[in-house]
This record gives C-alpha cells, sequence and structure tokens, in this order.
C-alpha cells in the first residue's frame, strides 16, 4: 500500500494542468465491497461468510467529510473512473440531498456507462453479471424506487442507461464510444472469441479487419442511441469521444495537455468546464472511428481486466470546502466478483 496517492488530471493543484478545478479542495474515496458503494448483505456458504458494506462505507465517509467541512461547500463535484464512475449514477441525488439543498452538486461519469448489451455471439454476459452482483449484495434497496417501479427486473436499475432519467441533479457523461473495457469484456468477451480472432484487435486497433471495424460501429450505436433521450436535456453535458480508452479524467494526457483528445477543438477538461460554470453548450459527440487524429488509445496490457489501480487510501482534511471534488477512484474486474460469488 503506497503512502503517497499522485493527483493529476481533473485532480491537480495545477492551474496549467487543471485550469478550472485546480483550487478545488479534493478528496478520493477508496473502497473494498465490489459494488459501485451499493452493497448491503451477508452471504453465508458452508465455508466462509462474505459482508457487503459499500452502502455504509459510503454513508460513513459522507458523514465524516460533512463534519470536517464538506457541510460548508459551496460548489461540489461528484466524479470517479469505471465502477467508481457507475457509483455517481447511484449516489449523485443523495450527496445532493446531504448538503441540504444548499450547494451546487452535479456529478460526472467517466468511462462508466455500461451498456446493456449483447456480445458478438448474441449473449448478454453483463446482464447475467449485473443480475448476480444485485442479489448478491443486496442492492435492490438501494437503487433508485422510481427506476425500480418502471422494470420487472430490479438488476436493470444498476444500468446507467435505465438509472440516468431518473437523476435530478446535472450530470455529465464522459466515454469513449469504443470503452476498451466494454469492447474487450462485454462486447467481445472472451467467451465470444475462442478462437481468438479478435486477440490482435484487441491490442491494436489498427490490426481490426475492415468487418471487425464494422463490428465495433455497433458498440457505438448502442451507446448513442441510449444517450439519446439524455442528450437533449438542458442541463446535460456530454463528451464521447472515438478513442479506444478507459477513464480519461485523471490522466493528465487526455484531460488537459497539448496533445490531449479533442472534439471540435475542445479538450475534454474544456468541455466539463464550460458545463460546471455554464459557460457555453457542452455536448460533444466525435465521428466514428477512425476519424479522430487527436486520439491517445490506451489499451491494457491485461487482457483479462483492467489491471493498474493505484494503491492505498489518501483522504484529505479541511476546515474549509468552499469548493469541493469527490472522486472515486474504483476498478470492476468481473472475473474476480463472480468468482466470489461461485
Amino acid at each position: 500500500m503506497t503512502r503517497l496517492e499522485v493527483f493529476s488530471g481533473i485532480l491537480s493543484n495545477r492551474p496549467a494542468m487543471n485550469p478550472d478545478f485546480y483550487n478545488w479542495n479534493r478528496v478520493k474515496l477508496r473502497y473494498c465491497d465490489g459494488g459501485s458503494f451499493m452493497g448491503d448483505s451477508i452471504y453465508r456458504n458452508s465455508s466462509s461468510v462474505l459482508h457487503f458494506s459499500g452502502q455504509r462505507i459510503w454513508d460513513a465517509i459522507i458523514t465524516d467529510l460533512l463534519k470536517k467541512g464538506l457541510a460548508k461547500a459551496e460548489k461540489v463535484l461528484l466524479s470517479g473512473c469505471s465502477a467508481g464512475s457507475l457509483a455517481t449514477f447511484f449516489h449523485c441525488d443523495n450527496l445532493k440531498e446531504r448538503l441540504g439543498g444548499t450547494a451546487t452538486v452535479k456529478c460526472l461519469s467517466d468511462a462508466g456507462f455500461f451498456l446493456d448489451l449483447s456480445n458478438i455471439s448474441g449473449n448478454n454476459t453483463i446482464r447475467q453479471f449485473f443480475s448476480s452482483l444485485v442479489s448478491l449484495q443486496g442492492v435492490q434497496k438501494n437503487l433508485n424506487i422510481d427506476c425500480l417501479n418502471s422494470t420487472d427486473y430490479p438488476y436493470l436499475c444498476f444500468f446507467p442507461q435505465y438509472a440516468l432519467p431518473n437523476i435530478r441533479a446535472p450530470f455529465f457523461i464522459l466515454n469513449s464510444a469504443y470503452d476498451v473495457y466494454q469492447f474487450h469484456h462485454i462486447f467481445v468477451p472472451p467467451s465470444s472469441d475462442p478462437r481468438g480472432q479478435w486477440s490482435r484487435c484487441k491490442s491494436d486497433p489498427g490490426a481490426c479487419s475492415t468487418s471487425q471495424i464494422a463490428t465495433l460501429q455497433d458498440l457505438r450505436r448502442a451507446m448513442l442511441t441510449s444517450l439519446k433521450q439524455f442528450e437533449r436535456e438542458r442541463e446535460a453535458g456530454m463528451f464521447i469521444n472515438s478513442c479506444f480508452a478507459h477513464c480519461q479524467s485523471e490522466l493528465q494526457d487526455t484531460w488537459f495537455a497539448p496533445n490531449s483528445p479533442s472534439i471540435h477543438n475542445k479538450k475534454i477538461a474544456e468541455v466539463v468546464g464550460d458545463w460546471y460554470f455554464e459557460r457555453s453548450a457542452a455536448k460533444e459527440i466525435d465521428c466514428p472511428y477512425p476519424c479522430d487524429s487527436t486520439c491517445r488509445n490506451l489499451i491494457p496490457s491485461d487482457q483479462d481486466g483492467i489491471s493498474g489501480a493505484r494503491r492505498g487510501p489518501k483522504f484529505s482534511g479541511f476546515n474549509i470546502f468552499p469548493k469541493m471534488i469527490v472522486y472515486l477512484y474504483i476498478l470492476l474486474i468481473a472475473s474476480q466478483l463472480i468468482l466470489a460469488h461461485g
């Protein structure tokens, strides 16, 4: 466990690297419940007992931060990466309510828009996974009641596309249309490619065949279709680029640097700032791959999961919280959680 956590990108305190949020108080939350701070159950079998307490951990952390000065906040941004980003969909309105309506609370999801999507062989494995997760961790009681009332399948409310219409606070979606995690583990998981015909394409998008590129456009279309209603909302913000990446807000090279990815000559940090401070319209959708020459494709070396998570919690206490970013950095590794369930 490292003692020092590097804050970069949206968490940087350098104005040249993070022009709109550099002087904000920043808190990064880490967790171990495997369910985006939503679990609340005890699982027992003949050999083990598992306690899932993500919701209680979230409640305890926010209670602690309120005592340390969060209650005095005037502006708050709740954000995160991957499954931490997924958590923003579930806790955005809760954070706003706990601040009593006195603060401007907005939320940003970075690489958390996990799609309800069948893979290339026609199987919807992500539904099976989310259904098991919701059941195992007792998540249903913490899901949005309006979403639950709209479906006979509670686990669907764990998908952002069904949770998003019920969120009242202003929301921003930052995602690659070819999100590398979803590409590798949801759209083309190993089980759908037993002969490894997608291996080279996964490692290098430039090695994808014409037919594979055409198939990948289905992933992009599914994401844009799921965001159509959200795109029409006045307070919504979007940056959907065509880079092969997963999480772009905490990496300096993708957040705000001379060669950062851009859409219509605007970098991610600039569009997010325009949205939060309501300076101008902040809805950017890229052209289909491979048209964007500004992309920095970030392909993980670990083909079995998104690896390289930074280790160790780092909490900072402040006397006054005029402006604050609460950042949830959480990586969801499906194979590990399925193994735990089994």
